[in-house]
């Protein structure tokens, strides 16, 4: 069994600076693997077991640089790292990351693969989705389960009231739920053995990838206004003070 795992590289929160403009400044920030494609990692790594392989795959623009964000996530258990640099996927778009995604799984190869159920900037939603798409496979998201059998996966979406229990042939792209597992913290001998692990880089040109016109265009992002508090303080709670909050919260929330 192969598990191709796809994780995005996004900044670090408390790294991000706002602006007296309202707009936001990622100079400083550091990069973190996207918090919802540890769940995916974990995944690919327990359905693995001792016979499997574990590729974790991802495509970006000098993030990818960074050689500590690279160990991380080998020290999670996959067995190699595969990278698609190119500056256009600095701030790329759903489409164009699958695109690439999709390109380079297909150089790889694999039996399924993994995704986050979404990435912790944009968190559109999108990129497993259009994978599966662009690959012609079956790709099912909310997975809440995953059981591996001889030449085809069973599933479980767990949805607002009921849970569905879904049988697809291999391979097959899946979009799992943070609710699967809950991410291992790598040991200090897994930090340390990541170091040895293969790290595969390739440019656009490697997966014969070229971009295309884009649906949608991210032009500008901004950040509200901040409400100016209020310092209404309330020293008591005495009948008095109590209707008086309530009167106050009664004129918010109206």
């Amino acid at each position: 069994m192969k598990i191709i795992t796809c994780f995005k590289l996004v900044p670090e929160e408390q790294d991000i600076v706002v602006t007296a403009e309202h707009t936001l400044n990622f100079e400083r920030a550091d990069a973190k693997i996207s918090p919802f494609d540890l769940n995916a990692v974990e995944a690919a790594v327990q359905l693995s077991g001792d016979d499997g392989q574990v590729v974790a795959l991802s495509v970006g623009g000098k993030y990818l640089e960074n050689t500590k964000v690279r160990k991380d996530v080998l020290s999670r258990g996959p067995h190699e790292l595969y990278l698609v640099q190119d500056v256009s996927l600095d701030r790329a778009l759903p489409k164009d990351t699958a695109q690439v995604l999709a390109a380079a799984a297909n150089k790889i190869g694999f039996d399924l693969m993994l995704f986050g159920e979404g990435s912790g900037d944009l968190y559109a939603q999108q990129v497993g989705l259009l994978v599966g798409e662009m690959l012609q496979l079956p790709t099912v998201n909310a997975v809440s389960s995953i059981q591996i059998m001889p030449g085809r996966v069973l599933i479980e979406r767990t949805l607002e009231d009921e849970v569905e229990v879904l049988e697809l042939p291999l391979p097959a792209v899946l979009c799992v739920t943070s609710d699967i597992n809950v991410p291992k913290i790598p040991s200090m001998k897994a930090i340390l053995g990541a170091g040895k692990k293969p790290v595969t880089q390739w440019a656009s040109s490697d997966i014969d990838w070229t971009p295309t016109p884009s649906y949608t265009e991210l032009t500008d992002i901004r950040v509200p206004p901040q409400a100016e508090r209020k310092q209404i303080i309330f020293e008591n709670d005495s009948p008095e003070a109590i209707a008086e909050l309530v009167e106050h919260l009664r004129k918010v929330l109206n």
